[in-house]
């Protein structure tokens, strides 16, 4: 049985996931961390929900801090520190949305608590200006942050990538997706000319630095290996075997409604879900995500299920074409995440990679085309050892569509019916 001790990981990172009851590492752990800490480049894939912020985060942290298996808390004045004075990180973590940046951000902190650490979190809806004068002030070793934001300010020379070590695009799939592509392929191109100005720099030492370059995703592919360009050109690509999760520990139902009573249903579902409060006088729990994919859509959706006075929050760009702040945004997924609020509607872009314990059901509102955005939306539940229950409610040509998914995906799709306030299987 591996344990993270013989994986290579430091006993100070392996006390901390203690506090978490993390004591094993999973299987897409167990390929990736040795792989990672021998200066592998990797692209790897595996279900959501199993590990794989770690799998590459106790790597990256390890190898910055006093050499690969020497992981000492940092004291001002260390080397990392020295090197560090030109807003230099050491380590870079991509990722597509600001929701999926904080909450590896937030990873980061947790795992190098009790350290001398210095981290930043680089997304759009924060004020650049404030962003500049905190890298000044930090000189962070880690950043994490949206291709948008790390372009611009690469742009303006606040932040260079001559001293990197450790490169990660986390969901690379949709960094690679044609909304993103365009921006993740410059920022890519910056990272490498720096690169190659450190190479040439470093050319006279001995011992050249090696730059650990990983990306990850529950649907990456060897398309989304050549759309990285030559920074992954010779990444090994490795996938584990957790991807039965979407079989074994997540339920899949189908609920037909028409068009214009989708809504209605999703309030009759919540409620037969909810149920009668039994003898104890609790009703079920209830932490439900809603996923669409239009952002008009994820307004009206939002806007009805408060209006009949549901606990109800969102996650996404604009609602009556009024854009969302990030604090709004943020506002929404902490109190859904602290269960004061019991559903959270989301667009795809927003839902992807968010890590929310305790999510009873994911609902979705329509059907995607793609077979790897069913696949993102089932990952928010059914996480770490638990079950969950994946629900569709669509018409009839959706119904369809996701007849078609089912085959692709080899799962089985039990259709259902609200009747009387219950949960039913329709009678033939």
């Amino acid at each position: 049985m591996n344990t993270f001790d013989n994986l290579g990981i430091h006993p100070q990172f392996i006390e901390k996931l203690k506090e978490r009851s993390i004591v094993q590492p999973t299987a897409i752990q167990s390929l990736v961390i040795p792989r990672l800490l021998d200066g592998k480049n990797l692209l790897f894939r595996s279900a959501t929900g199993t590990g794989k912020t770690f799998a590459y985060l106790l790597p990256a942290l390890q190898q910055i801090f006093s050499g690969i298996h020497s992981v000492t808390p940092l004291r001002r004045g260390t080397e990392s520190q020295r090197e560090n004075r030109h807003n230099q990180p050491l380590v870079l973590i991509c990722a597509p949305t600001l929701e999926l940046c904080s909450q590896i951000k937030a990873e980061v902190d947790f795992l190098s608590s009790g350290t001398n650490l210095q981290t930043a979190l680089l997304i759009g809806s924060v004020n650049i200006d404030k962003q500049i004068e905190n890298l000044k002030k930090t000189k962070p070793a880690v950043i994490v942050g949206n291709p948008p934001r790390l372009l611009v300010l690469s742009k303006m020379r606040k932040l260079k990538f001559t001293k990197l070590q450790f490169l990660v695009l986390d969901e690379a799939d949709r960094l690679t997706a044609q909304e993103c592509l365009e921006e993740t392929k410059e920022l890519l191109a910056v990272i490498k000319r720096d690169m190659e100005y450190a190479a040439a720099r470093d050319s006279r030492e001995d011992t050249p630095r090696l730059v650990v370059r990983c990306a990850c995703s529950a649907t990456v592919d060897k398309k989304t290996c050549s759309q990285l360009g030559t920074l992954f050109e010779n990444a090994e690509i490795i996938e584990s075997a957790d991807h039965e999760i979407l079989r074994e520990r997540i339920e899949h139902w189908a609920i037909f409604s028409e068009k214009r009573r989708k809504v209605q249903t999703l309030r009759s579902l919540l409620a037969a879900i909810k149920g009668k409060p039994a003898r104890s006088g609790k009703k079920s729990r209830l932490k439900a995500l809603v996923f669409t994919s239009r952002n008009d859509e994820a307004g009206k959706i939002l806007s009805q299920l408060q209006y009949h006075h549901l606990s109800a929050a969102g996650l996404f760009g604009k609602i009556n074409n009024k854009p969302i702040t990030g604090t709004e945004r943020k506002a929404a997924l902490d109190s859904f995440r602290g269960g004061k609020t019991e559903v959270l509607v989301s667009t795809d872009l927003a839902g992807r990679g968010l890590d929310i314990p305790g999510i009873t059901h994911v609902i979705a509102m329509d059907v995607p085309s793609e077979s790897e955005v069913y696949i993102h939306r089932c990952g928010r539940t059914g996480r770490a050892g638990k079950r969950g229950i994946m629900v569709t409610i669509g018409d009839e040509t959706q119904m369809r569509l996701l007849a078609s998914l089912e085959k692709k995906l080899m799962i089985r799709i039990n259709p259902k019916e609200l009747y009387e306030g219950r949960i039913c299987v329709p009678q033939p």
